[in-house]
């Protein structure tokens, strides 16, 4: 990616832990897209009626209305998680290294977000970051997986090109921590 394209970044939270990126000329951030498919019963109904043999083999859900249920409910969740703006928010409890077997820090690792502990079924819902700092993240995006790897489907193919384009654009343009991060948000305000 040449320097003299300009990626942009919206703050989320404000204590500045939070940013998401907007994608070339979108009216919102990824952040904002995704929480809206994943409230939009119509795109939900199409999705889990185009994936519904995922659904069935790797969670054995057979009713769509049951898979949109529970997307809503698990995006209203991990929606207040993400957006907790209380002083001891933490979002390290959160993010967690995208590969599994990850267990050293990497430079601007990818990362990943998921609800923990819900009461029918493991969490397909998943937002994607590049951690910055410690506690530091920016949003590429987000989907709902329903198969093991990532490998296995389109869209979620797409995420970790994303993932891997915002990576690359960060390092291309010597941003590598908070400090970086922000001069370069003063330099293309």
């Amino acid at each position: 990616m040449q320097k003299n394209t300009v990626m942009k970044f919206d703050l989320i939270t404000e204590n500045g832990n939070l940013w998401a990126v907007r994608y070339d000329n979108c009216l919102d951030n990824v952040l904002d897209t995704i929480l809206d498919q994943w409230n939009d019963v119509v795109w939900l109904r199409s999705f889990f009626k185009q994936n519904i043999g995922d659904l069935a083999s790797y969670f054995k859900i057979t009713d769509v209305n049951q898979a949109i249920y529970d997307t809503i409910e698990d995006s209203e969740r991990l929606q207040c998680l993400i957006m907790d703006i209380s002083p001891d928010a933490n979002l390290e409890e959160i993010f967690r290294p995208l590969e599994n077997g990850r267990s050293s820090e990497m430079l601007l690792g990818k990362e990943k977000a998921r609800l923990r502990n819900t009461q029918r079924h493991a969490s397909w819902l998943r937002i994607y970051a590049i951690k910055l700092d410690p506690g530091i993240y920016i949003i590429t995006g987000g989907a709902i997986k329903l198969t093991r790897t990532m490998q296995e489907r389109e869209h979620t193919l797409v995420e970790l090109a994303r993932m891997e384009k915002v990576r690359r654009y960060l390092l291309d343009n010597d941003v590598v921590d908070m400090d970086s991060f922000n001069d370069y948000q003063q330099e293309f305000i």
